[in-house]
């Protein structure tokens, strides 16, 4: 379990009980993520950051596998109409295009750098979702109805609403992917607080913009060969397998308590991740 993969003929440095960890991680975190509608990248950074990836190849890598586990979640949303392709637009469009631009820009940002940003993003993340965890659930037991509202366009708009939204998606998605990052909880509140969607539309829109999103951000990182693809591929598949069994328990589940644990994880993570960034300084 100590050898790394390449004893075995696949191009991985990683050892093979990191590999099977963060197989069966990947997952875990599909399933926490399809139940409440979130990819969760930031747990699989993490730990792709902690047990020793390169910060690059680990931000390839975990970008895209968080992009398809979006797209899977992606699917049901739009079955169910829950996505505002008006809302795709305004602010996906921008954050593919920073997430281009980030791609190609974190080959030039120190590691260090890298994973102090990883690191407050993700503490950051943790307490937007233990504020979410404790706030009204009034709307928790609602109908997942879809609204009419995306037949009257953008006029629903201000033009400062639109262009706020839009500066807003270019700068997470420029952020995004540097780090490696599809940053779905910081998307999510900024949709509800300056479009005023409903919260249930709101994440159906969020998850296809993240899908979008990554990809674009991943091309930066495949160019420069920051990705480990024997990872990416378990990592990928047991990710998207995981979303999809994760949506089917939305609703099954307490959605607080699913929060609450999430937001501890990602908080103390983060501060370990913000303690290696310290010590490489």
């Amino acid at each position: 379990m100590n050898e790394p993969l390449t004893s075995f003929g696949i191009p991985s440095d990683v050892l093979v009980w990191q590999a099977t960890f963060f197989t069966v991680l990947s997952f875990a975190v599909g399933i926490l993520g399809g139940a409440v509608g979130l990819a969760l990248g930031t747990i699989r950074l993490s730990f792709l950051l902690l047990l020793g990836m390169p910060p690059r190849m680990a931000a390839g890598t975990n970008i895209l596998v968080s992009t398809l586990s979006a797209a899977t979640g992606s699917y049901r949303h739009f079955r169910a109409g829950r996505v505002d392709f008006n809302v795709v637009a305004i602010q996906g469009i921008p954050a593919m295009i920073g997430a281009f631009i980030g791609g190609f820009a974190g080959g030039h940002v120190p590691e260090e750098i890298l994973i102090l940003a990883a690191g407050i993003l993700v503490v950051w993340q943790g307490i937007e979702l233990l504020l979410r965890a404790r706030r009204d659930q009034k709307t928790s037991g609602a109908t997942l109805t879809p609204t009419n509202h995306q037949l009257e366009g953008f006029a629903r708009w201000t033009t400062a609403r639109i262009t706020s939204e839009a500066i807003v998606g270019f700068g997470i998605g420029l952020l995004a992917g540097a780090i490696g990052l599809i940053l779905g909880t910081l998307r999510l509140p900024a949709l509800i607080a300056i479009l005023h969607i409903s919260p249930h539309m709101a994440v159906g829109s969020n998850l296809v913009i993240g899908f979008l999103m990554g990809g674009f951000g991943w091309v930066g990182h495949l160019t420069r060969g920051q990705v480990d693809f024997p990872i990416l591929t378990l990592m990928a598949i047991t990710g998207m397998a995981g979303t999809y069994y994760g949506a089917r328990l939305t609703g099954k589940m307490s959605a607080r308590g699913l929060l609450s644990l999430m937001a501890i994880v990602l908080v103390v993570v983060g501060l370990l991740l913000i303690r290696d960034a310290y010590g490489r300084f």
